[in-house]
């Protein structure tokens, strides 16, 4: 799926008015982080060939964001101290809700308010009784890619 399609998706899913005009024939968008900290990634490869899932640079140092997984169609949550990025499918173990962005070391879940330690995905309220599972992935070049 092209990064593009993705956003296209996103965008349509969201019924942003003029979303439809990212969809034209125009020049791919960059991965520009928007409001909510989400970035769509998953279309996009590295010179060798691997699928980027963002650019390190769109990954705010101390925080994070939710972006596109380019193996799969779940969503995965970014979290990024200095070089290293960790990486965690963004889907609530408790009922499947997708997870926000972490804020202040936490990620939250909005439908019933699970907490996960951002540093290790441990839930540190629930109602989920597991952690977020990682998913591994490297820096190569300026971006975030599956390891």
């Amino acid at each position: 799926m092209s990064r593009r399609s993705v956003l296209c998706g996103v965008l349509v899913a969201l019924a942003v008015p003029g979303g439809l005009a990212a969809c034209s024939s125009g020049s791919t968008p960059s991965g520009t982080t928007t409001g909510g900290g989400t970035v769509p990634g998953g279309g996009a490869t590295t010179p060798a060939g691997p699928p980027i899932i963002a650019a390190l640079a769109d990954v705010p140092d101390g925080g994070g964001l939710i972006a596109g997984n380019p193996a799969n169609s779940k969503p995965l949550v970014l979290v990024r101290t200095g070089d290293v990025v960790k990486a965690y499918d963004a889907t609530c173990p408790h009922q499947g809700t997708a997870v926000s962005p972490p804020e202040n070391g936490v990620i939250t879940c909005p439908n019933h308010g699970s907490t996960f330690n951002a540093a290790d995905g441990a839930v540190t309220k629930g109602p989920a009784t597991t952690g977020l599972k990682e998913v591994p992935v490297k820096v190569e070049a300026g971006q975030v890619v599956p390891a």
